[in-house]
């Protein structure tokens, strides 16, 4: 953290390394090709914006180590507006360029905090006639859960406590953070 860049004075401290990042995902990119390797047709994985942008590259790099073939799909759903937590409302600002039917769909996503908007996407998804749905997310946060959802692989448990970097967001900022620190209270708090 001590490297000088612009966020390190915005950063209470850090809580997943750059290395722990690479490894974990090296490790869900081996159990999703392992579950995977009879995917007839191969992977669609669809990336969640903007948050897992970062995810998706890095994942797909390394699940293309180990099979089946994969696709990349983008979508852009919406369930914040301003605020720090879930509205539960979703919209869609992005969908799908592509028809899913018969596909095995894996959701890649930076983190699930209120499983509200994931939930939604999951039951969105399911009802476009895919062979499977699953979800690989980052990050959760076990203690914001206000909706059980059923993702199959998870990286990490973090604290409910206000996390940026690797994708994660304050106000469109410190998504190119290489690691997942703590924003100090007092830079959301001048919002």
């Amino acid at each position: 953290m001590a490297d000088g860049s612009w966020y390190d004075a915005d950063i209470d401290r850090v809580i997943i390394s750059e290395e722990q990042i690479k490894e974990k995902i090296a490790e869900l990119a081996q159990k999703v090709a392992a579950d995977h390797a009879d995917a007839e047709g191969g992977i669609l994985l669809v990336c969640v914006l903007k948050g897992a942008v970062m995810f998706m590259a890095d994942f797909a790099r390394a699940l293309g180590h180990y099979g089946p073939s994969t696709e990349m799909e983008f979508m852009a759903v919406s369930s914040y507006g301003q605020g720090r937590t879930s509205s539960g409302v979703v919209r869609i600002l992005k969908d799908l360029d592509r028809d899913i039917t018969g596909r095995h769909v894996v959701i890649v996503e930076d983190i699930v905090d209120s499983g509200l908007t994931l939930s939604w996407l999951m039951k969105y998804l399911e009802s476009r006639s895919p062979e499977t749905v699953d979800v690989v997310a980052l990050f959760r946060k076990p203690d914001a859960v206000k909706v059980q959802v059923p993702v199959k692989y998870v990286g990490f448990d973090i604290p409910n406590e206000f996390v940026v970097g690797y994708g994660l967001d304050f106000a469109e900022r410190y998504r190119e953070v290489p690691y997942v620190g703590v924003l100090k209270p007092e830079v959301y708090a001048r919002s």
